[in-house]
């Protein structure tokens, strides 16, 4: 994990969403779970329209100046952020780790990648870490038991994992199992599993051979490897797909919503 200048808390500011360019096309739900959970959690969010990608698969394949005109419209569209948080490690990691180095040579932009760089936070990282909660207040109405795969920028760049296993273990009725080769990619690494798709197919298939023989739900905290592992499982018909961490939170908060909704009306 790189380290980071220390940052300024995060509490009682306003949160602008990044939702990436994966969950906005392919899991609009899971953004929808996030707004979810930082409301509850008295959260203001907002979120800026003219936000796209954050230009990581151009930057990862060596295209840099493309990759930094992608990151100039993000500066732009987040330049009146106080905070920004994305339900991303990957993404996370890139404006994080990554931006100050793309824009290193532009001596206008990079004050500015600076500042985004270290405004920035991983939803479970947010919570935990920034807000100091570990505990929701959720739960699930019949009990559930979880495991995690571990995405590769989230946790060898971010050292992320343990806030959402806590998150997710502190919800009544949720029990936390490791998943075999939690820490093992499961191939997809962007532009990798396009450029060497032999491997990286190998690779997807140890780790659903890993996820089908695992009796828990698996989740993770990174929609590209949703997406890449969701496909090769259904591939295999299987019914057992791979979920955000952010969606078994809501609906942990959610069901304590009602529990709590019916109590009112019963009284």
């Amino acid at each position: 994990m790189k380290e980071l200048p220390e940052r300024e808390s995060p509490k009682n500011k306003p949160v602008s969403l990044f939702v990436t360019c994966m969950v906005d096309a392919l899991f609009p739900e899971t953004g929808m779970s996030v707004v979810q959970v930082l409301e509850y959690l008295g959260v203001e969010v907002d979120f800026p329209m003219a936000q796209t990608c954050c230009g990581q698969p151009g930057f990862n394949a060596g295209y840099w100046d493309e990759a930094r005109r992608v990151a100039t419209q993000f500066l732009e569209a987040f330049k009146n952020a106080e905070l920004i948080v994305t339900p991303s490690g990957s993404c996370a990691a890139m404006v994080r780790y990554e931006y100050p180095r793309l824009f290193a040579g532009d001596p206008i932009r990079m004050v500015e990648a600076e500042r985004i760089a270290n405004i920035t936070w991983e939803f479970t990282e947010f919570i935990v870490d920034g807000l100091g909660i570990t505990d929701l207040d959720g739960n699930l109405p019949e009990p559930q038991t979880f495991a995690f795969h571990d995405a590769c920028h989230s946790l060898r760049l971010m050292g992320l994992g343990e806030a959402a296993r806590t998150l997710v273990g502190n919800l009544e009725n949720a029990n936390i199992v490791d998943l075999p080769e939690h820490d093992v990619c499961c191939g997809f690494g962007g532009l990798f599993s396009i450029k060497m798709s032999d491997i990286s197919g190998a690779m997807l298939n140890r780790k659903m051979n890993q996820i089908q023989a695992c009796p828990a739900q698996v989740l993770s905290g990174d929609a590209s490897c949703l997406a890449h592992i969701n496909g090769g499982l259904s591939q295999r018909n299987s019914s057992k797909p791979v979920r955000h961490v952010a969606d078994i939170l809501a609906e942990g908060i959610a069901n304590r919503f009602g529990r709590l909704t019916a109590n009112r009306e019963m009284e």
